[in-house]
């Protein structure tokens, strides 16, 4: 099932999550709507915060080649045990704050554990966009959207654009 994404300013947003308790079919039925959501909406990734869900959990799949074979991701309760000293800048952009992209500077290779819908622990490196896209998304998990990492400025010129967004959004259902 798709759901609504959550826009900024949006208090959830803001938010911390606590840890998912157990894996169980709820939490699987949830991933399955978080996929769904991000393929349709669409984007490379989505976390629980952004459909109102206040657990740390997240949905990825970076592959960008049309002749490639998808790689959907669930990742529960992600950490990340190590970062590299180098940094990549990518132009980010999020499904909570459409249309609008800033150039943000991040660790070009993390580490990160977590637990997988089978509910056990699993660990990789990423790189590149993939890097990126799991950086952003434990942000979310963490109440930080990407505009966090931006000057005050343009921050706070975004956020306007948003709340514009809402406006028009809410006059459009009224």
């Amino acid at each position: 099932m798709i759901r609504p994404i959550l826009i900024h300013p949006d208090p959830r947003l803001k938010k911390v999550c606590p840890p998912v308790a157990a894996v169980t079919d709820d939490i699987r039925d949830l991933a399955r709507d978080m996929l769904e959501t991000m393929y349709d909406a669409p984007g490379v990734g989505l976390a629980g915060p952004q459909i109102g869900v206040m657990l740390r959990i997240l949905t990825m799949d970076c592959t960008k080649d049309p002749e490639a074979e998808p790689r959907p991701m669930v990742l529960i309760n992600p950490e990340i045990l190590w970062s590299s000293e180098d940094r990549s800048t990518y132009e980010e952009g999020c499904l909570s704050i459409p249309e609008q992209y800033a150039e943000v500077e991040r660790p070009a290779r993390v580490r990160v554990r977590w637990l997988g819908l089978d509910g056990a622990e699993h660990e990789e490196e990423f790189a590149d966009l993939w890097a990126t896209c799991v950086q952003h998304e434990i942000d979310h998990l963490d109440g930080k959207l990407f505009i966090d990492h931006i000057g005050p400025l343009k921050r706070q010129m975004i956020t306007r654009k948003m709340q514009k967004l809402k406006r028009d959004r809410a006059r459009e259902k009224a």
